[in-house]
């Protein structure tokens, strides 16, 4: 059958054609186009120096912990239920004795100021916009003073490094304590400081330093080094000045002396929550939960530190099968997306924390840059439960999640003799 045609008149594409306003401002214009984590991430790397980017973007060794714990959250199957009512979906938790509107935080993140210049601040004043907690980092380029500010009606968390010089290192605490941060992330898993690689390679010192290779990397990221440069110079909460690289810093800082009586006589100084972060064994976890301590976090630092240590979101699932109940369990390393969030909290989190995910948005836009990466992971976590066909997150159980493992352990020598084996069971979706 033939098509009837008509002449095409300029009049008949009037409806069709709707121009765009456009938007005049640069950073608004940019951060609009991001819709992923990993959108944020490849802005922020065009308009960061690479020393910065790649201290932040980097790893330990050969990175290989950070790439599975990646590779972890992708390696999921979702079991979705139909026909239910999701017309309205509750994020919130109550996670260490307070709500959160969103089930993640902030992560410590050090020497944020080099990233972006409106650092701590943003993430703060962003953090409590959209009522999260913000942790500030020993090494942090804010004092918990600023932070306080910046964030004076939200929840405030204190994350500390035993440092040798320890007298030094609970003044911190105890400012902390005095304006009102509410909980205290004792970091257990930094004895030495991780081999970043990246960092060596690229020369990067603090504070950054001009070099011919650096000023070459320069010259197409004029915003950054301005801002660096016309801001108030980098401060830090635990040191006045240092002249090397990070990790000669993060060396002569860390106390590789700390055990469990240190961490009970911390737990002792602290007048709210103690959270022990950098639990990577499930007797470790079980160790830290009889000293009283009132959560863990389940991390490998971001594999930052030891490269090819446990996948946290791996060992999840053993975790919260012996002590979910017993204190509240908390995930990070890996998380780039609201799925990876629903993933862990289905298979026994409570709460998760997010720290390049953060980062890379302050990089790619200070505060709105903050703010955009908030957003995607909240648009990104109200999606996946209503496709999951649950309401609230404590709906999510573990029938919502398989692992596909594709490292799977090799039984040692104890578990051959006996005739067992160390390799997990795969637990396969239920049917339907």
């Amino acid at each position: 059958m033939k098509m009837k045609r008509k002449l095409l008149r300029p009049a008949d594409l009037a409806p069709l054609i709707h121009f765009k306003k456009l938007e005049l401002n640069g950073r608004a214009r940019r951060l609009s186009g991001a819709h992923t984590i990993a959108d944020l991430r490849e802005i922020a790397k065009r308009r960061t120096p690479k020393g910065a980017f790649d201290y932040t973007d980097g790893a330990a060794e050969a990175e290989l912990s950070l790439g599975r714990a990646r590779r972890a959250f992708r390696e999921i199957e979702f079991h979705p239920a139909i026909l239910r009512d999701v017309s309205r979906v509750d994020t919130s938790v109550e996670i260490l004795g307070g709500r959160s509107a969103l089930p993640f935080g902030i992560a410590p993140t050090g020497f944020t100021r080099m990233m972006q210049a409106e650092g701590e601040r943003a993430g703060a004043s962003a953090a409590g916009a959209a009522g999260i907690p913000f942790s500030l980092s020993t090494l942090g380029t804010e004092s918990p003073e600023v932070v306080r500010e910046a964030n004076p009606d939200g929840r405030c968390w204190f994350q500390l490094y035993m440092q040798k010089d320890r007298d030094k290192s609970m003044q911190l605490v105890e400012r902390a304590a005095a304006v009102g941060f509410d909980t205290l992330l004792v970091t257990v898993d930094v004895p030495v400081a991780g081999a970043r690689l990246r960092d060596n390679y690229n020369g990067f010192t603090i504070p950054p330093q001009l070099t011919p290779k650096t000023v070459l990397n320069v010259i197409p990221k004029p915003e950054w080094w301005f801002n660096f440069l016309t801001t108030e110079p980098l401060t830090f909460a635990s040191l006045s000045e240092w002249k090397g690289t990070i990790g000669e810093l993060l060396d002569t800082l860390f106390d590789p002396t700390v055990d469990f009586d240190d961490l009970e006589w911390i737990r002792d100084q602290w007048p709210g929550k103690v959270v022990v972060k950098g639990i990577q064994t499930l007797a470790d976890a079980k160790r830290v939960v009889d000293l009283g301590v009132d959560g863990i976090v389940l991390s490998n630092h971001g594999g930052r530190q030891l490269d090819r240590a446990p996948v946290p979101f791996h060992l999840l699932p053993t975790v919260a099968a012996e002590l979910k109940g017993k204190t509240e369990i908390i995930l990070d390393t890996g998380i780039m997306s609201g799925a990876d969030m629903v993933a862990a909290l289905a298979l026994g989190a409570d709460f998760t924390l997010v720290g390049r995910a953060y980062l890379y948005g302050l990089m790619a836009g200070g505060r709105e840059g903050v703010d955009r990466a908030i957003e995607i992971l909240r648009s990104e976590t109200v999606r996946t439960m209503k496709l999951l066909g649950v309401s609230s997150v404590s709906e999510l159980n573990p029938d919502h999640v398989t692992q596909l493992r594709r490292l799977v352990p090799v039984p040692g020598p104890r578990a051959i003799a006996s005739g067992a084996s160390t390799a997990p069971k795969a637990r396969h979706a239920p049917s339907r």
